[in-house]
């Protein structure tokens, strides 16, 4: 498994738990510290600005692995920002992957309300829009995709049970669980091509991911 963002909150989150399943796992980073971190638990990295890269580049990257996760993003600041990470990147990672010879990419996005009710300025509203434009030309790659948009992130410790489905009301949920939702899913191959989204809930995770295999 590769993972774009593999030193943020939801992909470090997801590495330790894919590398607990047994899995190889590796990523891209920025730093030589953060790669010797990562080591320490497991999994292998590449030090390199995603901005810089091409995705011939990054094919060499993932090529051999069994998935690509792309879990990282701007958090909707600077409008250059976020069309660098939340947009090219996920582009040239998508490309990359093709490019592998690699079948399944999964994308972390973001439920479309999430920010219904407030007052969105500029930068957070140009963040909503690359998102949703990602998620299109995702939606018709022809590689075996997965869209998953979970809603209000917050750091506390994961419950095992979440809401997933078509359609989810916007709420929060543990980045644990959300990673902890990653690693089944990726570990489901009969989930391809669907946007789910997520949600804290009642359900295992187990039971929740099984129940969405069409």
């Amino acid at each position: 498994m590769f993972i774009f963002g593999i030193s943020g909150a939801v992909g470090r989150l997801l590495a330790r738990k894919l590398v607990e399943r047994g899995d190889e796992v590796g990523g891209l980073v920025r730093r030589d510290e953060q790669r010797a971190e990562l080591e320490t638990e497991g999994a292998g990295a590449y030090v390199g600005e995603l901005a810089d890269l091409t995705a011939d580049a990054l094919a060499v990257m993932v090529r051999g692995c069994d998935a690509v996760v792309y879990t990282a993003g701007s958090n909707g600041g600077d409008w250059k920002v976020t069309t660098a990470i939340d947009g090219d990147g996920v582009l040239k990672a998508l490309e990359a992957t093709g490019l592998a010879g690699g079948r399944r990419f999964a994308l972390v996005s973001v439920l479309p309300e999430a920010g219904r009710g407030e007052r969105l300025g500029r930068a957070r509203e140009s963040y909503y829009a690359v998102k949703k434009l990602v998620e299109v030309t995702v939606s018709e790659s022809l590689l075996d995709w997965l869209i998953l948009r979970p809603s209000l992130l917050v750091d506390r410790a994961g419950s095992g049970a979440i809401a997933l489905g078509a359609a989810q009301p916007c709420d929060e949920i543990a980045r644990d669980d959300v990673a902890a939702t990653l690693a089944e899913l990726l570990h489901e191959p009969r989930i391809r091509r669907q946007i789910l989204e997520l949600n804290q809930g009642s359900t295992p995770i187990t039971t929740a991911v099984r129940a969405n295999i069409r």
